[in-house]
Protein backbone atom coordinates (compact mmCIF):
# COMPACT_ATOMS: atom_id res chain seq x y z
CA UNK A 1 0.00 0.00 0.00
CA UNK A 2 0.82 3.28 -0.47
CA UNK A 3 1.89 5.80 1.84
CA UNK A 4 -0.23 9.05 2.02
CA UNK A 5 0.29 12.34 3.67
CA UNK A 6 -1.53 15.72 4.00
CA UNK A 7 0.19 18.38 2.98
CA UNK A 8 -1.02 22.67 2.37
CA UNK A 9 -3.44 22.77 -0.58
CA UNK A 10 -2.32 26.76 -0.50
CA UNK A 11 0.60 26.65 1.05
CA UNK A 12 1.90 30.12 3.39
CA UNK A 13 5.63 29.82 2.30
CA UNK A 14 4.55 29.65 -1.99
CA UNK A 15 6.86 27.06 -2.60
CA UNK A 16 10.10 27.95 -0.74
CA UNK A 17 10.10 24.51 0.88
CA UNK A 18 10.03 25.60 4.30
CA UNK A 19 7.00 23.86 5.15
CA UNK A 20 6.35 20.72 7.37
CA UNK A 21 5.58 18.15 4.36
CA UNK A 22 9.13 19.01 2.91
CA UNK A 23 10.41 17.20 5.28
CA UNK A 24 8.45 13.72 4.94
CA UNK A 25 9.08 14.33 1.20
CA UNK A 26 12.28 14.16 1.58
CA UNK A 27 12.67 10.88 3.50
CA UNK A 28 10.78 9.29 1.16
CA UNK A 29 12.54 10.30 -1.60
CA UNK A 30 15.75 9.29 0.13
CA UNK A 31 14.43 5.55 0.41
CA UNK A 32 12.81 5.59 -2.86
CA UNK A 33 9.27 5.20 -1.67
CA UNK A 34 6.66 6.24 -3.51
CA UNK A 35 3.70 8.45 -1.30
CA UNK A 36 0.23 9.87 -2.29
CA UNK A 37 -0.34 13.38 -0.94
CA UNK A 38 -3.97 14.87 0.07
CA UNK A 39 -4.20 18.65 0.58
CA UNK A 40 -6.21 20.42 2.39
CA UNK A 41 -7.09 23.90 3.27
CA UNK A 42 -6.80 25.71 6.19
CA UNK A 43 -10.34 25.51 6.91
CA UNK A 44 -9.69 21.71 6.14
CA UNK A 45 -7.68 21.36 9.10
CA UNK A 46 -9.44 22.23 11.58
CA UNK A 47 -12.56 20.27 10.37
CA UNK A 48 -13.51 16.62 12.74
CA UNK A 49 -12.23 14.38 9.81
CA UNK A 50 -8.63 16.07 9.56
CA UNK A 51 -8.45 16.27 13.54
CA UNK A 52 -8.94 13.08 13.79
CA UNK A 53 -5.79 12.59 12.09
CA UNK A 54 -3.99 15.59 13.54
CA UNK A 55 -5.64 16.74 16.93
CA UNK A 56 -3.65 20.27 16.98
CA UNK A 57 -5.08 20.49 13.29
CA UNK A 58 -1.86 21.01 11.59
CA UNK A 59 0.12 19.11 8.41
CA UNK A 60 1.95 16.92 7.87
CA UNK A 61 -0.38 13.75 8.73
CA UNK A 62 0.47 10.31 7.79
CA UNK A 63 -1.34 7.57 7.19
CA UNK A 64 -0.31 3.70 5.69
CA UNK A 65 -3.27 0.79 6.12
CA UNK A 66 -4.44 1.79 9.57
CA UNK A 67 -1.56 3.32 11.06
CA UNK A 68 -2.07 6.87 11.47
CA UNK A 69 0.94 9.32 12.70
CA UNK A 70 1.47 12.96 12.97
CA UNK A 71 4.76 14.94 14.13
CA UNK A 72 7.60 15.25 11.16
CA UNK A 73 9.71 13.75 13.74
CA UNK A 74 7.68 10.73 14.62
CA UNK A 75 6.84 10.26 10.42
CA UNK A 76 10.27 10.32 9.69
CA UNK A 77 11.76 8.15 12.31
CA UNK A 78 8.80 5.47 10.99
CA UNK A 79 9.82 5.95 7.72
CA UNK A 80 13.61 5.37 8.53
CA UNK A 81 12.98 2.51 10.75
CA UNK A 82 10.95 0.51 7.85
CA UNK A 83 13.30 1.82 5.00
CA UNK A 84 17.19 1.01 5.17
CA UNK A 85 19.70 4.43 4.11
CA UNK A 86 18.16 7.08 6.92
CA UNK A 87 20.07 5.16 9.92
CA UNK A 88 22.94 3.72 10.87
CA UNK A 89 23.28 -0.13 11.30
CA UNK A 90 25.31 0.21 14.10
CA UNK A 91 23.10 0.30 17.50
CA UNK A 92 24.94 3.14 18.92
CA UNK A 93 25.22 5.16 15.58
CA UNK A 94 21.37 4.61 15.42
CA UNK A 95 20.74 5.46 18.77
CA UNK A 96 23.11 9.10 18.50
CA UNK A 97 20.98 10.10 15.02
CA UNK A 98 17.89 10.08 16.72
CA UNK A 99 18.97 11.90 19.53
CA UNK A 100 20.24 14.30 16.63
CA UNK A 101 16.36 14.69 15.78
CA UNK A 102 15.47 15.02 18.97
CA UNK A 103 18.02 18.62 19.26
CA UNK A 104 16.70 19.35 16.02
CA UNK A 105 13.30 19.70 16.86
CA UNK A 106 13.58 20.05 20.59
CA UNK A 107 16.68 22.56 20.69
CA UNK A 108 17.92 24.26 17.62
CA UNK A 109 13.96 24.99 16.23
CA UNK A 110 12.62 26.41 19.10
CA UNK A 111 14.17 29.87 19.02
CA UNK A 112 13.95 29.99 15.25
CA UNK A 113 10.33 29.86 15.86
CA UNK A 114 10.36 32.43 17.69
CA UNK A 115 11.95 34.55 15.52
CA UNK A 116 8.79 33.88 13.04
CA UNK A 117 6.63 34.50 15.52
CA UNK A 118 8.09 38.04 16.49
CA UNK A 119 8.07 38.75 12.92
CA UNK A 120 4.32 37.32 11.86
CA UNK A 121 2.59 37.41 14.33
CA UNK A 122 4.04 40.02 16.91
CA UNK A 123 5.69 42.29 14.41
CA UNK A 124 3.22 45.42 14.93
CA UNK A 125 3.88 45.03 18.46
CA UNK A 126 5.65 48.26 19.88
CA UNK A 127 8.18 46.53 21.63
CA UNK A 128 9.11 44.31 18.84
CA UNK A 129 11.84 46.32 17.33
CA UNK A 130 13.99 45.97 21.08
CA UNK A 131 12.75 42.33 21.48
CA UNK A 132 14.38 41.01 17.87
CA UNK A 133 18.05 41.34 18.87
CA UNK A 134 17.21 39.16 22.42
CA UNK A 135 15.68 36.89 20.16
CA UNK A 136 18.10 36.66 16.88
CA UNK A 137 20.92 36.40 19.74
CA UNK A 138 19.15 33.27 21.44
CA UNK A 139 19.57 31.68 17.78
CA UNK A 140 23.45 32.60 17.06
CA UNK A 141 23.68 31.16 20.67
CA UNK A 142 22.27 27.64 19.45
CA UNK A 143 23.79 27.95 15.90
CA UNK A 144 27.28 28.72 17.57
CA UNK A 145 26.48 25.81 19.88
CA UNK A 146 26.02 23.66 16.39
CA UNK A 147 28.43 24.87 14.77
CA UNK A 148 31.42 24.08 16.64
CA UNK A 149 30.14 20.59 17.04
CA UNK A 150 29.69 19.86 13.94
CA UNK A 151 33.33 21.82 13.00
CA UNK A 152 33.99 20.36 9.03
CA UNK A 153 32.23 17.13 9.22
CA UNK A 154 30.18 17.22 6.09
CA UNK A 155 27.29 15.30 8.27
CA UNK A 156 26.25 15.31 11.63
CA UNK A 157 27.71 12.30 12.80
CA UNK A 158 28.98 10.08 9.89
CA UNK A 159 27.19 9.31 6.86
CA UNK A 160 23.80 11.24 6.25
CA UNK A 161 20.94 10.26 8.16
CA UNK A 162 17.18 10.97 9.27
CA UNK A 163 18.74 13.45 11.87
CA UNK A 164 20.24 15.73 8.84
CA UNK A 165 17.07 15.84 7.26
CA UNK A 166 15.44 17.10 10.58
CA UNK A 167 18.78 19.52 11.08
CA UNK A 168 19.06 21.23 8.27
CA UNK A 169 15.54 21.64 7.23
CA UNK A 170 14.93 23.87 10.53
CA UNK A 171 18.16 25.54 10.09
CA UNK A 172 16.59 26.50 6.26
CA UNK A 173 13.58 27.95 8.18
CA UNK A 174 15.94 30.85 9.85
CA UNK A 175 18.05 30.97 6.12
CA UNK A 176 15.80 33.84 4.79
CA UNK A 177 17.32 36.02 8.09
CA UNK A 178 20.88 35.99 6.98
CA UNK A 179 21.88 34.30 10.27
CA UNK A 180 22.78 31.46 8.77
CA UNK A 181 25.83 33.39 6.70
CA UNK A 182 27.77 34.24 10.32
CA UNK A 183 28.52 30.56 10.51
CA UNK A 184 30.35 29.40 7.13
CA UNK A 185 30.16 25.96 8.22
CA UNK A 186 26.21 25.73 8.73
CA UNK A 187 26.23 27.77 5.52
CA UNK A 188 28.02 24.88 3.43
CA UNK A 189 26.07 21.89 5.33
CA UNK A 190 22.66 23.29 4.60
CA UNK A 191 23.54 23.33 0.78
CA UNK A 192 24.90 20.05 0.72
CA UNK A 193 22.23 18.54 1.82
CA UNK A 194 20.22 21.06 -0.49
CA UNK A 195 22.64 19.99 -3.45
CA UNK A 196 21.36 16.21 -2.85
CA UNK A 197 18.81 14.50 -5.62
CA UNK A 198 16.41 13.49 -3.05
CA UNK A 199 16.26 17.57 -1.45
CA UNK A 200 15.73 18.36 -5.14
CA UNK A 201 12.78 15.63 -5.91
CA UNK A 202 11.12 16.95 -2.67
CA UNK A 203 11.51 20.33 -3.15
CA UNK A 204 10.07 20.46 -6.89
CA UNK A 205 7.40 18.20 -5.94
CA UNK A 206 6.55 20.79 -3.50
CA UNK A 207 6.79 24.03 -5.87
CA UNK A 208 4.44 22.30 -8.40
CA UNK A 209 1.51 22.56 -5.91
CA UNK A 210 2.15 25.74 -4.72
CA UNK A 211 2.68 26.85 -8.82
CA UNK A 212 -0.63 25.21 -9.47
CA UNK A 213 -2.45 27.04 -6.29
CA UNK A 214 -0.93 30.26 -7.64
CA UNK A 215 -2.71 28.99 -11.32
CA UNK A 216 -5.73 28.46 -9.90
CA UNK A 217 -5.83 31.95 -7.95
CA UNK A 218 -5.09 34.15 -10.75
Amino acid sequence: MTPTITAFATSPDRGAGLSRDMRVRWAFEEVGQNYDVRLVSFKQMKEPSHLALQPFGQIPTYEDGDLVLFETGSIILHIAEKHPGLLPDDANARARAISWMFAAIGTVEPPILELQTARFAEGQESWTEQRMPLVKDRIRVRLGELARRLGDSEWLDGAFSAADIMMVHVLLRVKPSGLLDEFANISAYTARAQARPAYQRAFDAQLAVANAAGQQAG
